[in-house]
This record gives structure tokens, C-alpha cells and sequence, in this order.
């Protein structure tokens, strides 16, 4: 879990309008959010699996007829 201890700016009215973090809290969020992603990227991946599988050497033969 990240620890955060934001800071917010309010606007004109009072109402909270921004917040500050430190740098090193803003990494960490975005780290966060790409490994979210890559988990996300990886269920649907998983879901498409129709456990085909294709050799390399075979992959790269079928590329260089395909482009000549």
C-alpha cells in the first residue's frame, strides 16, 4: 500500500480543486498504474489463449516470406 499525505489547495469557494504530492508519492502512484495495466494486459490475454502455440524460428521463416 502507498503511503500518501496530500496536500490540497481549495478554491475560491473552499471546495478542495487541487491536490500536491511529493515526487516520489507521484511515482509511486504511477507505478502503481502500470503495473495495474500490465495485470490487465495479461487477463486479457489469458482469455484469448487458445493454447496454440508457434515456434519462433517458424514465426520469423513465415515474416520473411511474408515481406520479401
Amino acid at each position: 500500500m502507498i503511503s500518501l499525505n496530500p496536500q490540497y489547495i481549495k478554491d475560491a469557494n473552499g471546495q478542495n480543486s487541487m491536490v500536491l504530492l511529493t515526487t516520489k508519492e507521484f511515482d509511486a502512484i504511477i507505478e502503481e498504474l502500470e503495473e495495474l495495466e500490465d495485470v490487465k494486459l495479461y487477463d486479457e490475454s489469458k482469455k484469448e489463449d487458445d493454447g496454440e502455440r508457434t515456434l519462433f524460428s517458424d514465426y520469423m521463416k513465415n515474416r520473411i516470406i511474408k515481406n520479401g
